[in-house]
């Protein structure tokens, strides 16, 4: 079996120039981290994970605590997490909180105790104990998708942890302003689970919305679909049978307008002839609807890439300042809310009619987050 010391010969380095291209400790020169490269590939050579993660406490490996792996949203997420984790050379170690704060506990602690390098995990809606766990242990971590209220979490000795996610508020607008300047009074939403940072920031932007739009805000018209399909059919029942029912609907994730959908067509009623109907979360199913669905869509694929490397950062300067990244969605202009079919095939960018600020995508965060 050849050797680092073989790899060196054949690529007329030292031993130590092998290392760092492994490693990446040090900067190569371009043509002699390809010469070790090239040797590494002619000679088959396959490095020593479990020696090297000895001499440099590093198993360059990452923990994923993923809920909802199934939904196509979090399976995109994953999918960037991957791509970005390969190309930098680190391997994932992945497991399914289930939204349950015990259990996410539970699982993160099982990954910390394989020595990943960091983790990245979508938190559940009550996160106190994760929290307290990865502050003790001072575990890199990188939260996705969901910001927590990290001071609620943990009190006042804030740990540093990076954060990654979509715009919520303002898309979530875009969608209620959207369905009113369609003629519609009585816009309903189906809620995500409670005590989500992504439920509140976009319960938050349907109030924006409704407020933009001169709408009186109605509580009757809010139910929670807890982030499930059979929890969406429920609320859409509950929203069906009111007095006055809404004209509109808007899902608060993707998973939620099939259940949705499900009782719509369990009622008789037509989409939009009957109810117009819009969601956040595009997926790959939404244009094959009919009609097709009009979504804000997230940048799942992006999000998943952007926290890995947030974390690398995080592992390479262990004192810098937190960060909470936040990526612009897309609304995507189909025919579910009651319009023509739009002449352009792109989405354009989901943002408020304020005028453009200065990109503030990244900043360091200051107290909550939420």
């Amino acid at each position: 079996m050849p050797t680092m010391a073989d790899v060196a010969r054949s690529a007329g380095v030292s031993v130590a120039t092998v290392s760092h291209v492994l490693n990446g400790t040090r900067p190569v020169l371009p043509d002699t981290r390809q010469a070790v490269l090239d040797a590494i590939d002619e000679l088959g050579y396959t490095p020593n994970t479990l020696a090297r993660s000895l001499v440099t406490s590093r198993t360059r490996s990452i923990g994923l605590a993923v809920s909802a792996i199934s939904n196509p949203y979090f399976t995109e997420i994953l999918q960037g997490v991957e791509a970005a984790a390969l190309e930098q050379g680190y391997s994932l170690l992945i497991a399914d909180p289930h939204d349950d704060p015990e259990h996410e506990r539970k699982v993160v602690q099982l990954l910390h105790e394989r020595r990943v390098d960091g983790m990245i995990v979508t938190p559940s809606a009550d996160p106190r104990a994760l929290v307290a766990y990865l502050g003790r242990h001072a575990v890199p971590t990188v939260f996705l998708d969901r910001v927590p209220d990290l001071r609620a979490a943990h009190g006042d000795a804030l740990p540093r942890f990076d954060q990654v996610c979509a715009e919520s508020t303002e898309p979530m607008a875009q969608l209620v302003t959207h369905l009113a300047g369609r003629g519609h009074r009585r816009i309903g939403l189906v809620a995500g689970l409670p005590g989500l940072s992504t439920t509140r920031e976009r319960l938050t932007g349907y109030r924006d919305g409704l407020a933009m739009s001169g709408l009186a805000h109605d509580e009757r018209l809010v139910v929670p679909g807890n982030s499930t399909a059979a929890g969406a059919e429920q609320a859409t029942a509950s929203l069906l049978s009111l007095a006055s029912p809404p004209t509109a609907l808007i899902t608060a994730n993707n998973t939620m307008a099939l259940g949705v959908l499900r009782t719509l067509r369990e009622r008789g009623l037509s989409v939009p002839d009957d109810i117009a109907l819009c969601c956040f979360d595009d997926f790959a199913w939404a244009d094959l609807f009919s009609p097709r669905l009009t979504a804000v869509a997230q940048p799942s694929r992006e999000i998943g890439a952007r926290a890995v490397h947030v974390l690398l950062d995080r592992l390479a300067e262990p004192d810098r300042p937190a960060r909470t990244v936040r990526l612009p969605c897309t609304f995507v202009h189909r025919t579910s809310c009651g319009c023509p079919e739009p002449s352009a095939s792109s989405g354009q960018p989901a943002q408020s009619d304020e005028p453009e600020q200065p990109d503030q995508a990244e900043q360091p965060r200051k107290g909550s987050v939420s």
